[in-house]
Parts: C-alpha cells; sequence; structure tokens
C-alpha cells in the first residue's frame, strides 16, 4: 500500500508514522520518504486501519497510486 502523508516533513515524523502503523501490525514494513512526503507499506493490516491508526497519530494519510 503507498499513502501520501502531506504533514509528514521530516524523519522523526517518519518514526512516528512507523510506530503508529507498527502498533496496529508489528511485522510491518514501512518505507518512508519524507522529502516526498510518502510511504510505502507491507502489512497485513488493512487499509482503512493503516489510515485510521495515522490519522489518530496526526498523521492523515492519502491514497496514492501504485
Amino acid at each position: 500500500m503507498q499513502f501520501h502523508i502531506e504533514n509528514m516533513t521530516c524523519f522523526g515524523c517518519a518514526r512516528s508514522v512507523t510506530k503508529a502503523i507498527q502498533s496496529v501490525d508489528p511485522a510491518a514494513v514501512v518505507k518512508a520518504d519524507p522529502e516526498n512526503r510518502k510511504i510505502e507499506v507491507e502489512t497485513s493490516a488493512g487499509r482503512a486501519e493503516i489510515e485510521n491508526v495515522l490519522a489518530d497519530a496526526g498523521y492523515p494519510a492519502s491514497r496514492e497510486a501504485a
């Protein structure tokens, strides 16, 4: 899954995003690109669950085309 996170502007933000995602799936693999404000997530969790946890963490995400 790919997401655009407008307010992920640094690697500190990327760590927070990763931590939020791994709170619902500890085995999730997150590839963050703060410069372009994008993340790629490999997870067993559903897209809606990831979107919800990111919004709760203060990093609302929009969907990126694959």
